[in-house]
């Protein structure tokens, strides 16, 4: 059977640059195991495939695999979908006030906006649905300095040092004192997997120099556990970094937006925005958006 699909690069408004996206949307009769194969046959960070929703009042149901196994939620995926679910279906109410979309996804129903900004560019976000959480201890300087290439002097900056926090998927949070140090990272396979068990090996490093002005972060992320070498963008991430963020910054009450900046290294730049609410000193709510734009379209016999 011929489904359709969409290629999108996401976090970006420039073709060929930010994460890949492979959106599905003829998922009829397609078994989890069937779903997994087309993601591993596209080879991409994630696939996504836009299903029926099981609450008819929402809008559509998400399923989202790496090449390996599947995931309960991931930002860039969520991201990309809402936007050709907005363009197939209402592209006349897409305007600078938005469009809202209820998506479901494993880690719950998600509130979407899209919205066509000035100039042509699609831009997507996402409200956190769930707040990020604290997990356990991080492993020691010592151990993440040797499983990342970098001296125990790299690690860490003002009141920063490695957690552990999970907004829906686990990530290690190493931060690094440079642009320099976090450029010359090179990850040692052999202590790897297992310095970072904690988090099922996917690491998020990051620094406050930044390349791009306006940016804020700095940010590359390796995640061998999902056969991804270096994700280019990494919502999900971003999401939990919000109470990195809130941990080690204590902003002051009010909203806040960070512009985290990733994939330079590997020549797919992409900017992530990071909104935070913050009320009586605590995360209260939080936001995750960027632009979309699509690459191509066809058809896969599946």
């Amino acid at each position: 059977m011929r489904r359709t699909f969409y290629t999108f690069n996401v976090f970006t408004d420039t073709p060929f640059t930010g994460n890949p996206l492979a959106v599905v949307v003829d998922c009829e009769g397609l078994s989890e195991q069937r779903m997994q194969t087309i993601a591993r046959e596209f080879n991409l960070s994630e696939t996504v495939f836009v299903l029926d929703p099981l609450d008819p009042v929402n809008t559509a149901r998400l399923r989202i695999f790496t090449p390996t196994r599947e995931l309960p939620f991931a930002g860039h995926p969520t991201i990309g979908a809402a936007v050709l679910i907005a363009q197939l279906r209402s592209p006349e109410m897409l305007g600078r006030a938005g469009l809202g979309l209820a998506i479901e996804e494993q880690v719950g129903l998600i509130a979407c906006t899209v919205r066509r900004q000035k100039g042509g560019a699609w831009q997507g976000s996402f409200i956190l649905p769930r707040l990020p959480q604290r997990l356990g201890e991080a492993p020691s300087t010592e151990a993440i300095a040797a499983a990342l290439g970098l001296q125990p002097a790299d690690i860490g900056f003002a009141a920063h040092q490695p957690s552990l926090w999970s907004a829906g998927n686990p990530f290690t949070f190493v931060p690094v004192a440079s642009l320099e140090a976090i450029g010359s990272v090179v990850p040692n396979r052999k202590l790897f997997s297992k310095t970072f068990a904690c988090s099922g090996s996917l690491v998020f490093l990051y620094t406050q120099e930044v390349m791009r002005e306006g940016s804020h972060v700095h940010a590359r992320m390796f995640g061998p556990g999902l056969a991804i070498t270096e994700d280019p963008a990494t919502g999900s991430a971003a999401a939990a970094f919000a109470g990195v963020a809130v941990q080690f910054e204590r902003p002051e009450d009010g909203d806040h937006l960070l512009i985290i900046e990733q994939g330079f290294e590997i020549d797919r730049p992409s900017m992530i925005h990071l909104r935070l609410q913050i009320e009586g000193g605590v995360l209260v709510d939080a936001s995750v958006g960027g632009a979309a734009v699509m690459v191509s379209q066809g058809t896969i016999e599946a």
